[in-house]
């Protein structure tokens, strides 16, 4: 699991999956996203993204 919080409309660093942890540290919806693609908007304010399951392809990688 990764410790690096996303704002939303930042781009995703890795694809997978992203869960939203609010202000207080709660865990909400999951998301999949793109590497390179904005992250959408949380359900409330001053939430943010982690991942928490990255792709398993080998898309992405250099």
């Amino acid at each position: 699991m990764s410790n690096n919080k996303l704002k939303p409309g930042e781009p995703a660093f890795n694809s997978g999956q992203y869960q939203e942890i609010g202000p207080r540290g709660g865990k909400g919806r999951e998301i999949t996203s793109t590497k390179g693609k904005p992250l959408p908007t949380t359900t409330k304010k001053k939430s943010t993204y982690t991942l928490v399951d990255p792709t398993k392809n080998k898309s992405g990688r250099k």
